[in-house]
């Protein structure tokens, strides 16, 4: 049946004839959504048709990617995935309601960010070892904000715990625009989160960026030092961004859209926002997103089942 949809979209006329919706399955501001937005005005442009951005968030991005999942396969209905819930939520949830193989349909790698941890202005640290020493002297005294439970940050503050033998409370929220406001306002100590989400709000010293978890320094914040250099080697943390359509939509409709979203990441403009942004672009094709995503999952598999996280 979804083969025949995709074949049927096909028969009905060239592709794209109508509106095409990229689905992000968190709230607005984060990287997610920033991303889906990198891409959404360029594509559309590339296509002659309005590619719109919408928000389902909820349920740890169960939501929409369910919705995505249950969609039409013919090309009109796509999801920006966030690597936390697609290959995090498999392995969190008995229930997520989609599988991250059987459901979907790669189409294009788009970008990755490591993590920043950012923490609240007040907070009296500057780094990320005075970070560690604060939480030892208030134990069960700080918490970490996330996206949703099972989500990479959440992951990130729970690896982090058992690295450094401190007590922090988990605040899940339902993304990351919504986390980062709380953290502004005081309400969170500390949110570790892709740079997009954050890097402005640390120019502007309205935050703190205590470290960033990867082995060289961001660009967009180079006075952030790394959690090699903050002698926390081990704590390298990326996430990844990528686009699927539901499981069953034709090869034709599938390398149109990659053709388009790799000639849109080779743009300088395009590389430029992203990277000021605290983002990398990192194109792979739907043979290797499809190999990668394999890869990943049985990954964060590892990681969570060593974390002893679940979101249930």
């Amino acid at each position: 049946m979804a083969m025949a949809w995709g074949q049927a979209a096909l028969a009905q006329g060239k592709f794209p004839e109508r509106t095409i919706t990229i689905v992000v399955p968190s709230a607005p501001g984060g990287t997610t959504d920033f991303t889906a937005r990198l891409i959404a005005e360029p594509l559309s442009r590339a296509l002659g048709q309005p590619v719109v951005v919408d928000n389902k968030a909820g349920a740890a991005g169960n939501i929409g990617n369910q919705h995505v999942a249950k969609a039409k396969p013919d090309g009109y209905t796509l999801l920006l995935a966030y690597s936390g819930y697609q290959v995090g939520n498999p392995h969190l949830f008995k229930k997520a309601g989609w599988d991250p193989i059987k459901d979907f349909t790669p189409v294009a790698m788009l970008t990755r960010a490591p993590q920043v941890v950012a923490a609240r202005a007040n907070l009296p640290v500057s780094n990320l070892r005075e970070l560690v020493a604060y939480a030892k002297a208030h134990p069960d005294k700080l918490n970490y904000a996330s996206s949703g439970n099972g989500s990479i940050q959440h992951i990130a503050g729970e690896l982090f715990k058992q690295m450094t033998g401190t007590s922090l409370t988990h605040v899940p929220y339902k993304g990351a625009g919504p986390a980062v406001q709380d953290l502004l306002g005081g309400q969170v100590d500390l949110f570790f989160t892709t740079p997009a989400s954050v890097v402005s709000h640390i120019k502007a010293d309205k935050i703190k960026g205590l470290a960033v978890t990867s082995n060289t320094r961001l660009t967009s914040l180079p006075q952030v030092p790394t959690t090699r250099e903050s002698e926390l080697k081990d704590f390298t943390l990326d996430s990844w961004f990528a686009l699927y359509a539901p499981a069953g939509t034709s090869n034709e409709v599938v390398q149109q859209l990659n053709a388009e979203i790799a000639k849109i990441l080779a743009s300088p403009d395009v590389k430029k926002k992203a990277e000021d942004a605290g983002t990398l672009v990192d194109h792979m094709g739907p043979a290797q997103l499809g190999e990668y995503t394999r890869k990943e999952l049985a990954y964060w598999g590892r990681v969570i089942q060593s974390a002893k996280i679940s979101a249930e």
